[in-house]
């Protein structure tokens, strides 16, 4: 059960939680001694495991019906196999944000209200935002929230506004363009989602432009981070350009974001050592 549920975590995908953690913490602290206060140390633990048993787990649990047809389920992913002890697993993984957040200043709190919101009602009743074109790519800022809280952990502030939006609006972009090779299952099971309502070359151009508009927001803090975020709509035109397959491109996401996430840690870092 425990190799079940270390894949059904994802990961290759861990960092897409916990890789904004760092990122907020980066930016937050003012000292070398804050980039590992406890508060940035106890949510980057959260975020790197239990979060994403929980935030799957919920996943596949809704999607077992759909998942039954899937391709990406064979193999790099697992399809749900269902037991009670599975599913309390998945559901103390989910309660243990209660005691994780307790500690956390309250500016924090809202930041981590909001990501276990959507980390449930992406996939669960009664909302069930992915069945729901833009809906779908909307609640995915869920990804940048945890960024948000541990900044706000650390810094005992709110982040930036500019730098949620610029990060919702990637976490958009990212949803959509890994919804693509879901085309054909989802529809096949009625699903409706921003990829299918759009198709492949509807949903590539919605890619490009959230990609567009978050670099340009982000370029609103500084031209450098915009610059950065440039790679994912050029990304997308040269995927599109060399007509290299959606369900190949899909896998080199983990390295793309791991290595743009890291450019904009190491931007933070910066500033903490001249600090």
């Amino acid at each position: 059960m425990l190799r079940y549920l270390l894949v059904l975590s994802r990961p290759r995908f861990w960092l897409y939680l916990a890789g904004p953690v760092l990122v907020g913490v980066s930016y937050a602290a003012d000292t070398v001694g804050g980039l590992f206060a406890p508060a940035a140390v106890v949510l980057f633990a959260y975020f790197l495991l239990p979060a994403n048993v929980y935030l799957y787990g919920v996943n596949d649990v809704f999607d077992r019906d759909v998942d039954e047809t899937n391709p990406k389920k064979e193999g790099r992913e697992a399809r749900y196999r269902g037991g009670t002890a599975v599913t309390a697993v998945v559901a103390v993984c989910g309660l243990l944000l209660v005691p994780v957040a307790a500690p956390l200043p309250e500016q924090a709190w809202p930041y981590l209200a909001g990501w276990f919101l959507l980390a449930t009602e992406y996939s669960a009743p009664p909302l069930r935002f992915k069945t729901t074109p833009l809906f779908d790519s909307l609640s995915n800022g869920l990804y940048v929230l945890p960024g948000a809280a541990a900044y706000a952990a650390v810094a005992g502030a709110h982040p930036p506004l500019l730098a949620v939006a610029g990060g919702w609006l990637w976490a958009m972009g990212m949803h959509t363009f890994s919804a693509i090779p879901d085309i054909e299952p989802d529809r096949e099971a009625g699903i409706a989602t921003t990829a299918t309502y759009l198709g492949e070359q509807g949903a590539f151009a919605y890619c490009a432009a959230t990609w567009l508009l978050s670099a340009a927001v982000f370029a609103l803090l500084d031209y450098r981070l915009g610059l950065l975020l440039l790679a994912y709509p050029l990304l997308v035109f040269g995927i599109r350009r060399l007509q290299v397959d959606v369900d190949r491109a899909y896998w080199w996401y983990p390295a793309v974001n791991t290595l743009v996430g890291m450019l904009f840690t190491l931007g933070g870092l910066w500033g903490v050592l001249r600090g």
